[in-house]
């Protein structure tokens, strides 16, 4: 179809007036062809669908089960929520410089849990830890229990907790196969000698276990944090700043992938307290970007966010 312009200029008219063009002489007909036109450009115009509006909160889609893995075609039927990022700057150590922009959030429900499929881009891939050299990582924060009010985003407060499920690309590489010894995580490095390798203490002997569990002193007491592990998650509670502790178990699972521009993790879980079809709660996330020094409180993240159910399926 011509633009109005094209057919102004093909009948002789003047492209701003609509009169004839000077010096010319508009054919017959003319004025009734520009009539035309312009009811046709504007039947169009108003045949154009406005953009739908953002969601102002994230819901999670039914479904019998929920997704394991971020690259499921399953996630697609659920909405996205693109979370804006924002710094931390509230207690020590604060996070003066942005680093991540956004994640972008789809959830679903099922057989009684939530599970959230977290994207965002990151141009390096960081999932060893080192002597000043931090892992790539993010969380999702849900309030302990459904009262009035929400706690504090800021990891809840005093008396009114948070529940937070934590992934690392660090425990995401130990389950995809990155061995746990020094051999594995430092390729090129060359041992000498370890004492409770000596040939002297029987393999697997009580000696031979006591003098390597001397050179493992925090998987010794208990300590499983730095691996070896069996999933990439830990499950932690949280009454404010610096008061987080392992929860009493880790019941959540997930899974994190590479992507063409950063990082895609699934983290599920029990369905936070309170949260039915008819009634909502909040959700939080945050991200931690290893490259530019991110640990700890250091992080970008998110105010609280709705967080609703969709009826499931009949």
């Amino acid at each position: 179809m011509q633009s109005t312009v094209e057919c102004f200029t093909a009948m002789g008219l003047d492209r701003e007036t609509g009169a004839p063009a000077f010096g010319g002489r508009a054919r017959p007909g003319a004025w009734v062809h520009v009539a035309c036109a312009l009811a046709i450009a504007g039947v169009l115009a108003g045949c154009a669908k406005a953009p739908p509006p953002a969601p102002t909160e994230v819901t999670l889609a039914s479904a019998d089960a929920v997704p394991s893995s971020p690259t499921d075609p399953a996630w697609q039927s659920a909405p996205e929520f693109v979370a804006p990022l924002i710094l931390q700057d509230l207690v020590e150590p604060r996070l003066m410089k942005p680093s991540t922009a956004e994640v972008r959030v789809r959830a679903m429900h099922g057989g009684g849990r939530a599970a959230f499929r977290i994207e965002w881009a990151d141009a390096t891939k960081d999932d060893l830890a080192d002597p000043a050299r931090f892992v790539d990582a993010c969380a999702v924060q849900v309030p302990a229990k459904r009262e009035a009010t929400v706690p504090a985003p800021q990891m809840g407060e005093a008396g009114r907790g948070v529940e937070i499920t934590f992934w690392t690309a660090g425990w995401q590489a130990m389950v995809d196969g990155r061995g746990d010894t020094l051999k594995d995580i430092y390729p090129n490095s060359q041992i000498d000698h370890y004492p409770f390798e000596a040939p002297s203490l029987a393999k697997g002997s009580p000696e031979q276990k006591e003098m390597e569990a001397r050179y493992s002193p925090a998987r010794t007491l208990g300590n499983t944090l730095g691996g070896p592990r069996t999933v990439p998650v830990q499950d932690l509670v949280a009454e404010g700043p610096g008061s987080m502790t392992p929860a009493k178990a880790t019941i959540s699972t997930g899974k994190g992938q590479r992507t063409a521009t950063g990082w895609a993790v699934v983290i599920a879980r029990p369905l936070p307290d309170g949260l039915t079809a008819h009634d909502k709660t909040q959700v939080a996330f945050a991200v931690w970007e290893g490259s530019t020094s991110e640990v700890g409180s250091r992080k970008m993240r998110t105010g609280w966010i709705p967080l609703a159910m969709q009826k499931a399926v009949q």
